[in-house]
């Protein structure tokens, strides 16, 4: 029974998501109220203020969602996996589920909807929020990977830093490429320079 509650709220989760990002794609986010989001989702807004405080955490929470599948997704990886290589697969694991292919670039229609998001400012400001508020789930699965503390040693919330950064740098580099470029080869792009230690490019 319980197992079903759970299947059910986070499908109620992701409905509410999922109007949030439409309507305000749709409308612009400053023509969308909380009332309209629960409406399209099917449920009152005191079932909405359950799962969200704003409009900005509905359309931002799948930042959060993403980290923590990595975090999951890291924990799976096979024990004597080099760090980086487990860190670049489990970090771009949601982000290919939700990109569908990977080699595919967005359509414009689809970019063109997500630039105008991110250029809100109050959007910004709650995604990086949420991102980086997941960064101790993230440095807490590198502290088992490598057998660290990560109450006492700044390996494991360097490296959560550096990552969630690269991540973030790679999205805002596929936001403004032109023409579109797929997401998900930009990202471990990203992901492996930063393994690398950053090397300068070669001319």
């Amino acid at each position: 029974m319980s197992g079903l509650r759970e299947r059910k709220k986070q499908a109620t989760r992701e409905a509410l998501m999922s109007a949030a990002l439409r309507l305000a794609h749709e409308r612009g986010l400053e023509n969308v109220r909380v009332e309209d989001i629960a409406a399209a989702a099917g449920v009152s807004p005191r079932t909405y203020n359950n799962y969200f405080s704003s409009k900005y955490e509905a359309i931002t929470a799948r930042h959060t969602d993403r980290v923590r599948d990595s975090v999951a997704a890291l924990r799976a990886r096979p024990p004597g996996e080099p760090l980086w290589e487990a860190l670049t697969e489990a970090m771009v694991q949601p982000w290919a589920r939700h990109a569908g292919t990977t080699d595919t670039p967005p359509s414009p229609e689809l970019l063109a909807g997500i630039r105008m998001l991110a250029d809100e400012p109050a959007l910004r400001a709650e995604s990086l929020r949420a991102v980086f508020a997941a960064d101790g789930e993230l440095a807490a699965a590198v502290a088992e990977r490598v057998g660290a503390d990560p109450a006492r040693d700044l390996y494991p919330s360097l490296v959560a830093g550096a990552v969630t950064a690269a991540v973030q740098a790679g999205v805002a580099h596929w936001l403004r490429a032109d023409p579109p470029v797929p997401l998900v080869p930009v990202l471990r792009e990203c992901l492996r320079a930063l393994a690398a230690g950053l090397p300068t490019p070669s001319r």
